[in-house]
This record gives C-alpha cells, sequence and structure tokens, in this order.
C-alpha cells in the first residue's frame, strides 16, 4: 500500500495518437504509470476483421512502437505500462510485447488480461440489442465478435503481480487508471465514493492531449500554445482521491479549468451517473481550482453501487464499403462534381447492378458536414466522394474504379482519385448479467 501520492500518466488517448508526448512522460515524468489508452468501439471492430483475416492479429498496430519508445525508460524509472491496445486479441499482444523486451533487452514482466471475448456465452444469454430493440437471436447478420467492458479488478490484480507491462482488451477506459491508483492506494474498489473518484481521474485522463488543450483549441476563441509539441497530462493522486493534474514543463499545451471542463462532460450524458463497470459515478459535484502553472486541482466526485450488468460490444459482419474520391476546382467546380456523381452513380446501376439507394455522394468543401442544410454557392474547390455499402469486395473495388475511370472519361479538371475497399464490421450493444462474465490474468514473461 502507497501513502500516495501516486502520480499516474496519459500515454494515449486513441488508437492512432502520437507517440512522443508519452516518450517525454516516460523520460522525465517521474510517473508511478503510464497508460496507453488506445481502443474504441471502433477499433475494436477493426481489430476483430483484422483478427478474422489472420489470427494472430486483431492487436493495436503501434503496440510495438509505443512500447519500444517507452520501455527503456519505463523500466529505468520503475514506471509500469498500462494499456487496452489488446484490443481483440490480448493474448497475441502480451507475446509481441515480450519480444519487445527481449531485443530490448530489458526485464519486463508482461501481465495479459482475458475474458472480455463473451462470443459464446452471449448466444446462450440471447440479450436485447439497444439498436435493433430485438432479440440477439433474431438477428440475420453473423455474429463474429462479442466483448464484455471489464472493470478495473483484473487491471489491479495484474500489477498486484509485479508486472511490468499490463494488457487487456475491452474494459472500460477510466479502469485503466482506477485499476493501478485502487492497488497502490490500498482502495476497496467496492468503495463507490473511492471508485468514484479514480473513475474521474481516468475519464480526465483517458483522452491524453484533449486535456491539455489538443480538442480545446480555436486559433480566436481559445487559444493553445505549442500544438505541434502537446504535452500529454498526468495526475497525482492522493489516498482520500483528490488529484492534482499537470503537465511536464516546457511541453506544448494548456492545463486549466477550462480544459479540465470540457473533458469533464466528454462522452458523458449525465453527470450525475456515468456509468462504469466499477461504479456509477457522480460528477455533479466536480471542482477545478488553480494550483499553479498548467496544475489544476480536482476533487468533488463520488459514485454509487456498481450496475449489476455490464455493456457488451457485438460485432457483425456488415458487409463491405467501397469508395472513391477526386478533386474538381476552379469556375463550375461543384457542377463538374454533379456530373461526374451522376455518371457514376449511373454506372455502378447500371454497369454493377448496385442498387441506387446504396450509393452515397458527398461534396466535401461545399457544406458536406451540414448534410443537406447549408451548401456553398461557389466552392473555389470540392471534392467529390462516391461510396456504397455492398455485399461483396468485388462490387466495393468497383465504386473506387468508377470514380478514378473519370480522369478521361467524365468533366474537366478531375484530379487526385483515391479508391478504397474494406470490410465492415457492424458494432451494436447490449448488456450482460455481471456473473456471466469471467476475466483471468496470466503472466507471459
Amino acid at each position: 500500500m502507497n501513502d500516495g501520492p501516486v502520480r499516474v500518466g496519459a500515454g494515449a488517448g486513441f488508437a492512432g495518437d502520437r507517440i512522443d508526448p508519452a516518450v517525454e512522460l516516460a523520460r522525465r515524468g517521474e510517473l508511478d504509470y503510464l497508460v496507453f489508452e488506445c481502443l474504441g468501439e471502433r477499433t475494436v471492430a477493426a481489430g476483430q476483421a483484422r483478427r478474422l483475416a489472420d489470427p494472430a492479429a486483431g492487436y493495436d498496430p503501434l503496440l510495438a512502437a509505443r512500447l519500444r519508445a517507452v520501455l527503456p525508460y519505463c523500466v529505468a524509472s520503475g514506471t509500469t505500462v498500462v494499456t487496452n491496445s489488446g484490443a481483440a486479441n490480448p493474448e497475441a499482444a502480451g507475446e509481441r510485447a515480450s519480444r519487445v523486451a527481449v531485443d530490448l533487452d530489458v526485464a519486463s514482466r508482461v501481465a495479459v488480461v482475458t475474458g472480455d471475448d463473451v462470443l459464446d456465452v452471449v448466444r446462450g444469454h440471447d440479450p436485447e440489442v439497444w439498436e435493433t430493440g430485438t432479440r440477439l437471436s433474431e438477428i440475420g447478420d453473423e455474429l463474429i465478435s462479442a466483448s464484455a467492458y471489464l472493470g478495473a479488478e483484473p487491471v489491479a490484480e495484474a500489477v498486484s503481480l509485479g508486472a511490468d507491462v499490463v494488457i487487456t482488451g475491452r474494459g472500460a477506459d477510466p479502469a485503466l487508471y482506477l485499476g493501478p491508483l485502487a492497488h497502490e492506494l490500498g482502495w476497496d474498489l467496492g468503495d463507490a465514493d473511492l471508485a468514484g473518484k479514480g473513475t474521474l481521474v481516468g475519464h480526465l485522463l483517458e483522452c491524453a492531449g484533449q486535456l491539455t488543450g489538443g480538442y480545446f483549441a480555436d486559433p480566436v476563441t481559445k487559444p493553445v500554445p505549442g500544438l505541434a509539441r502537446l504535452g500529454f497530462p498526468f495526475a497525482d493522486v492522493s489516498a482520500d482521491g483528490t488529484a492534482v493534474l499537470g503537465k511536464l514543463a516546457g511541453t506544448g499545451g494548456r492545463l486549466d479549468t477550462r480544459t479540465c471542463g470540457e473533458q469533464l462532460l466528454y462522452e458523458v450524458d449525465d453527470p450525475s451517473a456515468y456509468v462504469t463497470p466499477d461504479v456509477v459515478a457522480d460528477f455533479s459535484g466536480v471542482t477545478f481550482t488553480p494550483a499553479g502553472e498548467d496544475r489544476v486541482i480536482a476533487r468533488g466526485a463520488t459514485g454509487r453501487a456498481r450496475p449489476d450488468e455490464i455493456k457488451v460490444t457485438l460485432g457483425f459482419r456488415g458487409g463491405w464499403l467501397g469508395e472513391g474520391q477526386l478533386t474538381y476546382a476552379g469556375p463550375r467546380c461543384l457542377d463538374r462534381a454533379r456530373l461526374a456523381a451522376d455518371i457514376v452513380r449511373e454506372r455502378l446501376v447500371a454497369i454493377h447492378g448496385l442498387e441506387d439507394k446504396a450509393i452515397g455522394v458527398e461534396y466535401i468543401g461545399a457544406g458536406a458536414a451540414f448534410r443537406g442544410l447549408y451548401e456553398a454557392a461557389d466552392p473555389a474547390e470540392v471534392r467529390l466522394r462516391v461510396s456504397a455499402h455492398v455485399p461483396s469486395a468485388e462490387l466495393a473495388t468497383a465504386v473506387g474504379w468508377e470514380v478514378e475511370s473519370l480522369y478521361t472519361n467524365g468533366p474537366a479538371g478531375g484530379g487526385g482519385a483515391r479508391a478504397d475497399a474494406r470490410e465492415i464490421v457492424a458494432v451494436r450493444s447490449c448488456l450482460m448479467p455481471r456473473d456471466a462474465v469471467k476475466y483471468a490474468v496470466t503472466v507471459v514473461s
């Protein structure tokens, strides 16, 4: 048990996040834990698609690069790495992490948390699917994955085994922080008040650079200095749950009560009832107090007993998405893009047999983001995007092919063609009884 404070740092906030801010934290942050939160429902689905193609894949493609960059510093300073980069294949991720440690010639004990894969179990429970309002058994699409949101308990157990690297699959993002805090500070995870306080810390840190101004920035209303060298945040957490948030001196960004306030509300429907596997956290009484340059004290969170059911992300085979893009510029560019879209649509229906309703058209730069609520009358340039949800890879490829063929078979002045075809894993959600989900912690090296 640690009397505190315990210093936890955010090494990543999503799968494609930068690595150099994490290196700075590992090198001079004096951290107890460095957390890489790299998993969302979209990235779980992408991981499942990769694992279907290759049983040895399915974890975060940047896992090895992140570990190579930070492990030498973390081992030297006694910092434990915790990450959900295991995604759809935590076992393979653990083996990869062990190989990285061997290649670096550093002693590193790797622990893997499994049990979030509940594909076999969920069929037996036949839960109601949120998005459809029907039972799972009534959905005709092929179910290929089911990932339960694990809580902080397995993470706490993994670090208690002396792991230098902890790798999980699907779990609640704040649990990556709450687990180590509970272990170090001797918290009972059944204490809803302390679990709520630890969940606040995890929620504030889980998106990394968002807390230090990255998603906050606007050049006029909310200027943020040094975004090209944005520093990621850390928190010093005391035994009573009080947290002092900060970032390293000399790094870009800003950390103040305004950035903290925005992150507090990020992806939170009801601040008084933020539901996680560990607690129903109550953030309604949270306060942020300045404590010096790039330092803010966060306190006031509490919580109620954890729910009896936990969320499960379901993945279904959802067909294929094909797309093609082409840019038109200069006078009447929007008119030329519209003509190009008409040509592609006609050919996809008549030549390739696509249904017209499966084809989508966007004119990027002319108001596409506003979904018909606004359209620029005479843009200087516009990028045409044609996409289609289709049943086969062949038809998906045809979409980009038809757009690219406009180079010499369509309106004047098109350029910069790009095509893509990929399988879709459709993501849906349900609830399962907590006692139906069993986790395990395995030390692989």
